[in-house]
């Protein structure tokens, strides 16, 4: 009796109609982003997204299974993008690592005002709207802080390597400072539509590592 054979996928590029799904979930995804960066996840309407990119009412559970899924799938795409943000300044050998703690700082006041303070912290407003959000954001959202906080952590301690801070100074608990102190400074830069919270934080925080 002759077995069936497997179909082998084919190398190159993937089918046409593939391709497409790809290209229209990543879409989605990058106008989800924006959107609860502007307005958070309660506020946000799946409808909306799919408007913003021409995708038929009534498509969105082909590309995802529920607006959970949606939304944990938000978070993954922008602390990946946030992750690689940080990494361009903070991992940047050409600067010492206080510059590049400042350039990060300096760049972000810079984007608030190109978007004229619409646009916050994506995993900063989901924690702040944490009571009505699945508590499957929980741990998703604290793992996302935790990883920003051990990429500054790092770029503290090769501070203290170059002897720019205090070898005294305990990093670990310095970079859990600075996000918890970053994240209520956007907010209030996003009330005020104004970046002045952002660089009172940041003087503030600077000068902690000069004692």
């Amino acid at each position: 009796m002759s077995k069936t054979l497997p179909l082998l996928r084919r190398r190159g590029r993937p089918p046409k109609e593939l391709a497409g799904f790809s290209a229209t979930r990543d879409a989605l995804v990058r106008a989800g982003v924006v959107m609860l960066t502007e307005k958070g996840y309660s506020a946000t309407g799946i409808e909306e997204v799919l408007r913003s990119v021409d995708v038929p009412k009534g498509s969105f559970y082909h590309y995802f299974p529920s607006k959970e899924a949606f939304g944990a799938e938000l978070i993954d795409s922008y602390a990946a993008y946030f992750s690689r943000k940080l990494d361009s300044f903070f991992l940047n050998e050409q600067h010492p690592p206080l510059e590049r703690l400042r350039g990060f700082t300096d760049d972000a006041a810079f984007a608030m005002k190109r978007f004229r303070y619409t646009r916050g912290c994506l995993v900063g407003n989901l924690g702040q709207e944490m009571g009505a959000l699945p508590q499957s954001f929980r741990q998703q959202l604290f793992a996302v802080f935790i990883d920003w906080q051990q990429r500054t952590a790092k770029c503290l301690r090769s501070a203290q390597t170059m002897g720019a801070i205090s070898s005294s100074h305990d990093c670990d608990w310095l970079a859990e400072f600075f996000w918890i102190g970053w994240e209520g400074a956007v907010l209030r830069a996003k009330l005020e539509r104004r970046s002045d919270p952002l660089h009172s934080f940041s003087k503030g925080f600077f000068k902690l590592l000069s004692k």
